[in-house]
């Protein structure tokens, strides 16, 4: 025979012919320590997970009423106001003063607060201080002008109870 017999092994992969038995692999006793006690005894399956719920679409908010309406002369008098050199915003708000308990509060502000109401109406923008919406929700402002003052004036269906002179009321 040759120098290299089938009775010595081979380098490289060993070649079994179809009628030679497959290899058995035998496991170790040896116990794993590495694995948890709980690994060997009998598992069951977890739950699914829940199925994804349908989304539902959002509410939108629709556009109501105004909280407060602008009449055409209040709005000409606000242009001119508020169209300046620095324009500015026109907040109304209440203030505890007069006879009734609340009087009407109007200030030029540099930009909204954040929770304050802003109305836009013909192009003009007012805000409603957050504080005073209660009070103010569902008016009509107004521009008077006579011959001894010029003033905006408000009509407020909330009002329960005002002073004789009309500076103050109750809502």
């Amino acid at each position: 025979m040759s120098a290299l017999s089938s009775e010595q092994p081979r380098a490289g992969p060993s070649r079994q012919s179809p009628s030679d038995p497959p290899p058995v692999v035998v496991p170790s006793t040896k116990v794993n320590t590495s694995i948890s006690s709980d690994a060997f005894s009998p598992q069951t399956a977890a739950r699914p997970p829940p199925a994804p719920k349908a989304e539902r679409p959002r509410p939108t908010i629709k556009a109501t009423k105004a909280a407060l309406t602008i009449t055409p002369g209040a709005v000409q008098r606000l242009r001119a106001l508020t169209s300046g050199p620095s324009p500015q915003l026109l907040r109304i708000g209440v203030r505890n003063k007069g006879c009734a308990g609340l009087s009407y509060h109007l200030e030029y502000v540099d930009k909204p607060g954040k929770f304050d109401e802003v109305v836009d109406q013909d192009g003009v923008r007012v805000l409603i201080d957050s504080k005073a919406l209660f009070s103010i929700i569902g008016s009509e402002m107004d521009w008077h002008e006579d011959a001894l003052s010029a003033r905006f004036a408000f009509k407020n269906p909330n009002i329960k109870d005002a002073c004789g002179c009309g500076e103050s009321f109750t809502v």
